[in-house]
Formats: C-alpha cells, sequence, structure tokens
C-alpha cells in the first residue's frame, strides 16, 4: 500500500513538475537571461490559458490553438519590451524597483481586463482525454496531467536547440552576459533582446493551455504560481533552460510527496522553502547559470 501511494506520488509529481517548468520557461528567459523581474509572467500564463478557452469553446484543442496564438504573444511581447525599454532602460541602465512597480501594475490590469471580459468565475476546457487515465500497474496518471506534461520537454529542449545554436539564439546568450560586446561586434542588443522577450511572452501562450487543461483557471490564479515561477528558475540557475525542466520536476515530486506523506495543506509552502534554501545555500542554483 505504502509503494503504491509513494509511485502513485512521484509520478504525479513527475507531470506537475513538468507543468510547474513550462509555466516558468518564459521566467527563465526574461528574469534569467534578460535580468528583467518580470512577475506578471504568471499573469501572461493565465491570459493565454483564458485565450486558449474561447478557441476550445469553438470546438479547438487547447494545445494545438496555442501554436499560433504563441505568434500573437510573440508580437505582443515585442511591443510590451519596446515600451519598457524606451521607459525603464535609458541609457541601458533599468531601474529595478521602477520595474517591478510596472510589472505588478501591468499584472493587476490585466487581471481587471479579464474579470471585466470573462468574469470571477473559474474556466474550463473540454477535450476528450480529460476525465481519462493512463493506468501502468499500480501507478495512474490522468491524461489531463500526462498531455499537458508532455508538453514541458519539447518546449523546454527546442528552445536550448535554439539558443545553443542558432545565431540569434546565441546573441541572446551573449547579451544576458556582455550587451557592450555585443553591440562592438555590430549586432544590436536592443533588438535581440526585443525577440528574446517575445519568445518569453511565446512560451505563456503555451504553457497557459497546458495549464487549462490541468484544471480549472480564473483571473487571479497567476498569483498561486509567482512564488512557485521564480522558485523554479533560481533552483535551476538563471537563464539555465534545461535546469529548468529539472527543477520543476524536483519541486513538483517534493510537494506530491508532502501532500501524500504530510499534509496537502503544507504543499505550496514546498516552492517557497525551496527557493530561500536555495538563496540562502546555493545561490547560483542547481545548474548554474547559464553560459
Amino acid at each position: 500500500m505504502i509503494l503504491e501511494l509513494l509511485a502513485n506520488a512521484v509520478s504525479t509529481g513527475v507531470l506537475l513538475g513538468c507543468i510547474y517548468a513550462a509555466l516558468a520557461l518564459g521566467l527563465a528567459v526574461s528574469f534569467g537571461l534578460l535580468h528583467i523581474p518580470n512577475i506578471a509572467h504568471p499573469v501572461f500564463v493565465v491570459t493565454g490559458a483564458f485565450a486558449a478557452t474561447v478557441f476550445n469553446a469553438m470546438g479547438w484543442d487547447p494545445l494545438l490553438v496555442s501554436l499560433p496564438l504563441a505568434l500573437v504573444f510573440y508580437g505582443a511581447g515585442i511591443a510590451f519590451f519596446e515600451f519598457y525599454s524606451r521607459i525603464y532602460e535609458k541609457r541601458g541602465e533599468a531601474d529595478t524597483m521602477q520595474a517591478l512597480t510596472l510589472f505588478f501594475g501591468v499584472s493587476l490590469v490585466i487581471e481587471t481586463v479579464l474579470v471585466m471580459k470573462f468574469g470571477a468565475d473559474q474556466r474550463s476546457t473540454d477535450v476528450d482525454y480529460v476525465g481519462q487515465s493512463l493506468v501502468l500497474g499500480p501507478v495512474v496518471m490522468p491524461y489531463r496531467l500526462l498531455i499537458p506534461a508532455l508538453v514541458a520537454p519539447v518546449m523546454v529542449t527546442a528552445l536550448w536547440l535554439y539558443l545553443k545554436f542558432t545565431y540569434a539564439g546565441i546573441a541572446i546568450r551573449a547579451v544576458a552576459h556582455d550587451e557592450r560586446a555585443l553591440s562592438v561586434s555590430g549586432i544590436n542588443p536592443g533588438w535581440i533582446k526585443r525577440h528574446a522577450f517575445g519568445l518569453a511572452a511565446a512560451t505563456a501562450a503555451i504553457s497557459g493551455a497546458a495549464l487549462v487543461i490541468v484544471g480549472p483557471i480564473d483571473p487571479f490564479a497567476g498569483r498561486m504560481q509567482i512564488g512557485r515561477a521564480f522558485a523554479v528558475v533560481i533552483l535551476a540557475g538563471m537563464g539555465s533552460i534545461p535546469g529548468t525542466l529539472a527543477a520543476g520536476i524536483l519541486i513538483g515530486v517534493t510537494e506530491a510527496l508532502v501532500g501524500a506523506f504530510g499534509s496537502p495543506s503544507w504543499a505550496p509552502a514546498v516552492a517557497f522553502t525551496m527557493l530561500l534554501a536555495t538563496l540562502a545555500f546555493k545561490p547560483s542554483g542547481l545548474f548554474g547559470a547559464s553560459r
């Protein structure tokens, strides 16, 4: 009985951890690589979730429709970064507190718009595989977790390959470390940072679609994910894209074990505890900062 409970807790934790990694992936780019404290990113994810529900009501699968939505979010991310850059990055120096205030205000505005448009009630998706499960011996994996969880490894792998082997991806990694050297080489750092922020916003559309399949969401759902997303990014190591997946799984498994063998009410504190422990004992994260 205990072994069965343990196996199901670990499997559920792995699936949840993958979803946490998908949710935090855009933050790993904007905060980990660009050093922009985008605390509004979880709200971007919730916006992507609501957009997916709109098209799901027309018969579209949320994950499939999230791909064209990602292009829309990419464009919106570029436009928003242009505004942020003009106001808060004059001469390449942004005031952190002002930036935090901006993103906090943006998150409140987006939440208000979502409430005005959709109301404060929870919204969910209607897909055939919700309610079904994959049974492997004693382990039961609901498809509402399994299918969204499969998105994270694909997103992480695709983004890591893009950053490692493409010209624009290498430039994004370079601008995170030496913006001046990048400009000397003839590359416009501003364009690279706009592109990177656009990519971070694009991930919000896909991870939002994954999130709403897992369970119903409301306009304020992003508030519950802020600490968890930052915990994943910092635990992984600032800007470590592969580490994001590992850190998300570690947090997810720990939460599931605490919920299964302790008290479910303790589970939300796991991410914050691991965040504080990482900052205290290993500020560089499990995998170190991205290079």
